[in-house]
């Protein structure tokens, strides 16, 4: 007799379909698992055997075998625990093999029996909403199991449970749907003393959802202007806080299957691998680009950062998305993120203020600024200078508009942008790009002599075009103007021109 349980394989967002097949034969007495497992699913078999026993089970004295099918396609974590339990259970005749065919199993197990949590719980739910099965999953992952609306859910605290669940000698509870978080408490810009600037940069870059590199001297204010951004952004509609947890269901961080609606603010510091940034890694994980999907990804100290390691990010910046080529396996993450970066001017940090003398003059900052390919420059918006504050700053009283109302004049340019079909002006593109932000006969003369003297690239004419629409939509205007086609390259001269 074979005996079938679903369960699935993780290749990046994508959740498919693998059979754990177990045959019990006669034979020498042997317990093997087929089919391509990693380190995690060989060791498995001494899991299972270990859980069965504390139920008061022996294995057989005969041929085991698993096969995890397709057999090509490679089979990593621990998730396979459970499926493989069951499906030996049912070959032992334990469990009602036909009844098991109407479920999708995913969990780890521990020595003495219980199911305890693994990744990928909300992949696996979704994959069996389509699939029109039920899922059975840890008892820890049931509330998340259960935002993939319409699927029964068994989520048992250990094996024995479980069992007496599906031999009706006991009801296990139905999970509850996890809760949704509040939103964490966000600086608000009235703490930013001066900075005018740099504000009016953070507003458009948040209304439109664009990229921008803040210069400035140490203490200017550049992380404190970074942390500012999650209190003026649009929390994340229902479909799209479904995305992001998708992404942080894989990472193994959804905690009691609590979903946020606030957009992830993710912060790596500069010594962080290009796996660690982008994905990767010996089983392959998201990135740090991709846990910031649909938020907000801050480089500090963005010269100190490796160069090859930016550079991976020049293809997600693009794209929105992030492609992990391995020899066995090729996953992709999305990674549609706003990257706000921050640098100081050169490696001492006061190049071009007044009254300082570098050591090393104009090659410090020369230097320092070079480590930054074109390329990666010319993928950010908006470069803006952020000045030393002065002791007289510091002295003034808060200003009077903070987060609050800046945050409602980027949910009317989001809106706007939303009535032009995309999320934010920053994915406007092809026919849409020229219906929405071709700007009118003054404008157009007045980007045509900008793209010369600035000898702006293709990528950096139509992104231009995209913050002008952003500033004309928030000033109200239905056309872009010449005056927010200059306010949009005033923002385009600083970095790298020096």
């Amino acid at each position: 007799m074979v005996a079938v349980v679903r369960t699935v394989a993780y290749l990046g967002l994508e959740a498919r379909q693998v059979e754990v097949q177990c045959q019990v034969a006669s034979g020498l007495p042997r317990f093997a698992i087929v089919g391509l497992p990693d380190k995690a699913v060989s060791e498995s078999r001494e899991r299972v055997q270990a859980a069965l026993s504390a139920m008061g089970l022996a294995l057989p004295p005969k041929r085991i075998t698993i096969n995890l099918s397709p057999a090509d396609l490679p089979k990593d974590g621990s998730h396979y625990d459970l499926p493989i339990a069951l499906a030996l259970l049912a070959a032992m005749g334990v469990t009602d093999a036909e009844q098991l065919g109407d479920w999708i199993a995913v969990g780890e197990l521990s020595l003495d029996g219980r199911v305890v949590a693994s990744p990928g719980v909300l992949i696996a739910a979704l994959h069996a909403s389509s699939a029109d099965a039920g899922l059975i999953c840890p008892a820890e992952q049931g509330s998340e199991a259960k935002w993939a609306s319409g699927i029964p859910v068994l989520a048992p605290n250990d094996l024995a449970s479980l069992l007496g669940h599906l031999k009706g000698t006991q009801v296990l509870p139905d999970p509850v749907r996890g809760d949704v978080e509040p939103a964490p408490p966000a600086t608000d810009l009235k703490q930013v003393k001066g900075q005018e600037t740099a504000k009016r940069a953070m507003e458009i870059a948040a209304a439109g959802g664009h990229n921008l590199l803040m210069m400035g001297p140490p203490g200017s204010g550049k992380s404190l202007l970074a942390s500012c951004l999650s209190g003026i952004l649009p929390e994340l509609s229902p479909s799209e806080a479904l995305e992001v947890s998708m992404v942080q269901s894989v990472a193994g961080m959804l905690s009691s299957g609590r979903i946020s609606r606030s957009r992830p603010f993710r912060a790596p510091h500069h010594s962080a691998s290009m796996a660690a940034l982008t994905g990767g890694g010996l089983k392959v994980r998201p990135g740090e680009v991709s846990l910031a999907h649909l938020g907000v990804l801050f480089l500090d100290e963005l010269p100190e950062f490796q160069r090859a390691v930016l550079d991976s990010l020049r293809q997600p910046l693009e794209t929105g998305q992030v492609d992990v080529a391995r020899a066995n396996a090729h996953v992709s993450f999305p990674a549609r993120v706003q990257l706000i970066a921050a640098m100081n001017p050169c490696r001492c940090g006061h190049a071009g203020e007044p009254g300082h003398v570098c050591a090393r003059g104009a090659r410090c900052a020369t230097e320092y600024q070079a480590r930054l390919s074109g390329p990666l420059l010319d993928r950010i918006d908006l470069h803006v200078e952020v000045a030393a504050v002065t002791a007289m700053d510091l002295t003034l009283p808060p200003p009077a508009e903070g987060s609050e109302e800046v945050a409602r004049r980027v949910a009317w340019a989001r809106a706007k942008a939303a009535d032009r079909g995309v999320r934010s002006n920053a994915e406007l593109e092809g026919q849409d790009l020229e219906t929405y932000a071709s700007p009118d006969d003054d404008g157009r003369a007045l980007m045509l002599q900008a793209a010369e003297k600035l000898r702006l690239s293709a990528r950096g004419y139509t992104r231009m075009l995209r913050v002008a629409r952003t500033i004309a939509d928030l000033a109200g205007g239905d056309q872009v103007g010449r005056i927010h086609i200059a306010e949009a390259l005033s923002y385009r001269q600083m970095i790298g021109r020096r």
